[in-house]
């Protein structure tokens, strides 16, 4: 979609889950459509953020990317050190040698963190498991990783209870980076932390991102966040893509009916701002879609052609903006 080499792309993804029925033979009765045919590239050293309401689909495709889930369809290749990776169709064995290519950064700091475990453990595990580095070296490794998230060595002895949210956060960024990893997902990285907290986990990584030349997949659902710390932003609804442009245009001049309901629903510090647009309605059931385009029983400028005919991900102009809608399509 881009004409810059790309180290991720994803095309046509889907995962689908099932729905069964009681009863001894559980047939299948319908499909939960989490991602719906996405396609996207991720370019070298960009954060591109995956924004949009709570069940729109935005974790289950970064972990359908990163395999830690199977995906129904589609392809995900992974292009690093001039080698192609199929993620998608990679066999699960497989998939473990490009784990160090490719890490998470999971949404609470407190669960994803081994009680049982030191923090010198818990950011030396990676190493240990692939097998990069001895004891030794793997504590002098472990110790310039705490330095570099902002954590003193010193407590590295120490275990994740005794620290605060965002302490506990970093302690999970440096596990995440310990192997130098090609891209990162960060899954809700900073909405289970206070305010201030997150301003400071935000610019800790932008800055390593400058750093250890790192590439971010960012999924939030606070605009001010993608915003602040993403190059280009990926709107998505009811498991698909509607609109996907550079942050500041869509920010500036969203396209899409949802994506101006969303920035328009954002609170203002201006008391005189008033409501662009207000989004009626509820989300989209991702087992019982609606035909044609699945925003349209919310959208305020549905027609026939919305409620007949799904608009797929288009290129305006020579533009690096893409949206789904029949307003830019060319069918109304």
């Amino acid at each position: 979609m881009i004409a810059r080499q790309p180290l991720l792309t994803v095309r046509n993804l889907c995962k689908y889950f099932p729905i069964k029925s009681k009863g001894f033979f559980k047939k299948t009765v319908a499909m939960v459509h989490a991602v719906d045919d996405v396609s996207f590239d991720l370019l070298p050293g960009e954060t591109l953020g995956l924004v949009g309401e709570s069940g729109c689909g935005k974790t289950t495709l970064s972990r359908s990317i990163l395999r830690a889930i199977k995906p129904t369809s589609g392809r995900a290749v992974l292009h690093v050190d001039g080698q192609t990776y199929e993620l998608a169709s990679m066999p699960s064995r497989s998939i473990k040698p490009l784990r160090r290519k490719m890490q998470m950064i999971f949404q609470d700091p407190f669960s994803s963190l081994n009680p049982r475990m030191t923090v010198g453990d818990i950011v030396g595990e990676p190493l240990k498991i692939h097998g990069l580095a001895n004891a030794g070296q793997r504590k002098d490794i472990v110790a310039d990783m705490l330095k570099k998230v902002g954590m003193n060595p010193d407590q590295m002895n120490r275990y994740p209870h005794a620290f605060s949210g965002g302490q506990r956060q970093r302690i999970g960024i440096a596990r995440a980076l310990v192997m130098h990893p090609a891209f990162v997902v960060a899954d809700e990285a900073v909405s289970a932390l206070d305010v201030s907290v997150q301003a400071q986990v935000l610019n800790l990584l932008k800055d390593l991102q400058g750093e250890l030349n790192l590439t971010y997949i960012f999924v939030a659902h606070n605009l001010s966040v993608i915003r602040h710390i993403c190059d280009r932003a990926a709107v998505m609804y009811a498991g698909r893509i509607v609109e996907l442009a550079p942050t500041e245009e869509i920010f500036n001049n969203p396209k899409h009916p949802y994506t101006k309901g969303l920035i328009s629903a954002a609170p203002s510090a201006d008391p005189d701002v008033k409501l662009d647009f207000k989004m009626t309605g509820e989300v989209a059931d991702p087992a019982r879609l609606p035909a044609g385009c699945a925003f349209h029983p919310r959208c305020y400028a549905c027609t026939d052609a919305c409620r007949h005919h799904r608009p797929e991900l288009t290129q305006l102009g020579d533009t690096e903006r893409y949206v789904a809608c029949h307003l830019f399509s060319g069918i109304l």
